[in-house]
């Protein structure tokens, strides 16, 4: 059985450690203090580990095998009580090096909460050790005037939700060059998403033959969700922290709940093979792809969005919902990796149900 942490409440400790990239340059430095103030705010305290804003390590925050110590040590600890990571980044990997999943079944199971590179910890915390963790906003992401995203990452953590909407308009990527920012004022820290486009699930089922197109039509999934950033995954495949088909033959019928960050169509197409191959699919009840930062709208000989993911597990003959709001789009539905869940999609609504 995979664990779930307790709630949390007010009175309680919030550690913020950085195992991947430290809030050290702005905004990042300037939105951690916001952040931390918010969250004294709602009454929990905050122990910030040594490497929340460092930056001296090459590609990371610092030394992986320091903040895989301190990663070990803030799990470990009985005087905090959920981690919420100081960011994401791209060497998080290097840090898990470090990290003993298996030790940690000795310890009591907390809330672990950041989505990105932080898949490198979420997802063998789930598969390795057994215990749930939230793929949502790292700690600057509550700097801001809190909405849905916010919201209800902290109705998870604080246990008052177990269904969850998605979100019915997003920040669209648009292909300008974002401007230079002179100053970083409070009233540009505390902005809310820029919402400038609806929500459009697309959506497949499987009709005997293939993938066909579902838009209009009411889906039901049910399973175990599991999965995160597509980048960080399939370089986990066929490493010792690789025990997915071991974690599968004991919890069948998983929703793999997928986001690509600086994949391409073609890269993101290798990367889902790459999981099929190694038997991740074999028992999948269903996919909820969110929607693609680098490769939004973008085409490579054909290859594009969608039928990188379909063209590929179209032989699973389950499910298939794209463009959902997972991942780096704003804004982010949070998701309890390692959850038994009910996903259903209604008339271009998703909705996340926690049995």
């Amino acid at each position: 059985m995979i664990k779930r942490p307790g709630n949390i409440k007010s009175g309680d400790t919030i550690g913020i450690t950085a195992p991947s990239f430290g809030a050290f340059i702005e905004p990042y430095s300037l939105l951690i203090d916001i952040a931390e103030d918010n969250l004294k705010d709602r009454g929990y305290r905050i122990f910030e580990g040594k490497t929340a804003r460092l930056g001296d390590g090459i590609g990371i925050s610092t030394d992986p095998k320091v903040c895989g110590a301190e990663l070990m040590d803030f799990y470990k600890r009985d005087d905090i009580d959920a981690i919420i990571s100081a960011g994401g980044g791209e060497l998080m990997n290097e840090t898990i090096t470090y990290v003993d999943f298996d030790e940690l079944k000795n310890y009591k199971p907390k809330w672990y909460v950041g989505y990105s590179d932080n898949t490198n910890f979420i997802f063998p915390l789930v598969t390795i050790t057994g215990v749930q963790g939230i793929y949502g906003p790292c700690i600057n992401g509550y700097a801001k005037v809190w909405e849905d995203t916010e919201k209800d990452t902290f109705a998870i953590l604080e246990g008052t939700k177990s269904s969850f909407d998605g979100y019915d308009m997003f920040a669209e990527p648009v292909n300008e060059t974002d401007p230079e920012i002179e100053e970083y004022t409070d009233e540009y820290l505390r902005a809310p998403y820029p919402l400038n486009a609806k929500r459009q699930l697309v959506s497949y089922v499987h009709d005997g033959k293939g993938l066909v197109s579902a838009d209009n039509e009411n889906i039901e999934m049910q399973g175990i969700l599991l999965g995160g950033c597509l980048d960080v995954l399939a370089n986990l495949v066929g490493t010792r922290f690789d025990r997915v088909n071991e974690f599968i033959a004991g919890n069948p019928g998983v929703i793999w709940v997928l986001e690509a960050c600086d994949l391409s169509p073609m890269s993101t197409r290798r990367a889902i093979w790459n999981l099929r191959e190694a038997g991740w699919f074999d028992s999948a009840a269903g996919f909820v792809i969110g929607r693609p930062r680098a490769s939004w709208k973008q085409d490579m000989l054909g290859v594009d969005q969608y039928n990188a993911v379909t063209d590929v597990v179209r032989e699973m003959k389950v499910p298939v919902v794209m463009d959902a709001e997972i991942g780096h789009i704003d804004p982010m539905l949070p998701v309890i990796m390692g959850a038994e869940a009910k996903v259903s999609v209604c008339s271009n609504k998703l909705n996340i149900s926690y049995v």
